[in-house]
Parts: C-alpha cells; structure tokens; sequence
C-alpha cells in the first residue's frame, strides 16, 4: 500500500489532476493481502477503514455486507475516486436542482464490478445489491469530517459527522 501512497502524494503539489490519478488508480491492484489487515465488516452498516491520511489526501476502505448502502451524499467540494476491490455496487448519480427545498435529478444508475473506478465523485448513493461482501477503496482529496447528507423524503440537507470503524488496521 505504501508504495501506492506515495504515488498519490507526488501529485499533491498538482491539485490531483483527474486523468493522472484516474489513470493510477485503474492501474494499482490491491491484493488481498495489502487490504486484509484494513477490511472490517459490520452488521449495522458499511464501515469506514482508514489506511492513510495527511492534510492533503486520506485513503480508505470501505466494507459492504450485503444490503448496505450509503445514502445519497456529496463530497463537500473534493474529488473523490473509488475503485471496486471485491464485489459488485449499484451507484446512483444525481444532479442538484435546488437545494432548498431540496431538488435532485436523477442522472443513471451503474452497476459496478471488480476493478471499475469511479470519480471524481459528486452526488451520489451508493449501495451492494448483491449476497456478497463488498471491499472498496477510497481516496478522498481536501479530507472532510462531515458530509452532505441528501434527504429526498424530506426535501432537504443534512449534516452528518463521519467516524472510522477502524485506523491504521486497529478497531476504534
């Protein structure tokens, strides 16, 4: 993973020019046994395992039992990727119409498979809609600790605190 890394970080002074990482994020295989010491799982919903995280960029993998799914959110301004390590997703792209009250356009779904990366990401839910266990990695530029959360039933934003399930490979 380290090596990965550090390819990330020699574009930090470039803003992480979409094409280069795109390109270097479809390139790097993640082999289980560079994840298996991050991928934890939980019963309650999908987790949030973090690998890496400076001021600039954090990386992390997130774990998927079957059913769970992240609600429709946005990435306050970064770019964001994910790459499908393990599994398949269902990801729902959306446009804002308005914000108050809340209006979103549904623009596709994607049915994701091993090795398709997505980003840079904007509004989206993202959901495993398989019987299998799904592993994703994630890398957030500009990292955030609270997100947009969009709530359709209600017409509106919410502000949701994100948390790690585990750091560095140890259950918080």
């Amino acid at each position: 993973m380290k090596p990965f890394i550090n390819s990330l970080a020699a574009f930090t002074n470039e803003d992480f020019p979409v094409d280069e990482i795109s390109s270097l994020i479809q390139n790097s295989q993640f082999s289980e046994e560079n994840i298996k010491q991050y991928s934890y799982f939980s019963k309650d919903c999908y987790t949030r395992n973090k690998i890496y995280r400076d001021k600039n960029f954090e990386v992390l993998l997130l774990c998927w039992l079957p059913g769970q799914m992240a609600p429709i959110h946005g990435h306050e301004g970064e770019k964001c990727w994910f790459k499908i390590i393990k599994g398949n997703l269902q990801i729902n792209n959306y446009s804002i119409i308005s914000e108050s009250p809340l209006k979103l356009k549904f623009e596709k779904t994607i049915n994701a498979s091993v090795g398709y990366v997505d980003g840079p990401a904007d509004v989206h839910s993202i959901k495993n809609c398989s019987n299998r266990k799904v592993e994703t990695l994630h890398i957030y530029t500009r990292p955030y600790d609270i997100c947009d959360i969009y709530n359709i039933e209600e017409k509106r934003i919410e502000r949701l605190k994100m948390r790690y399930h585990s750091i560095d490979g140890k259950l918080c």
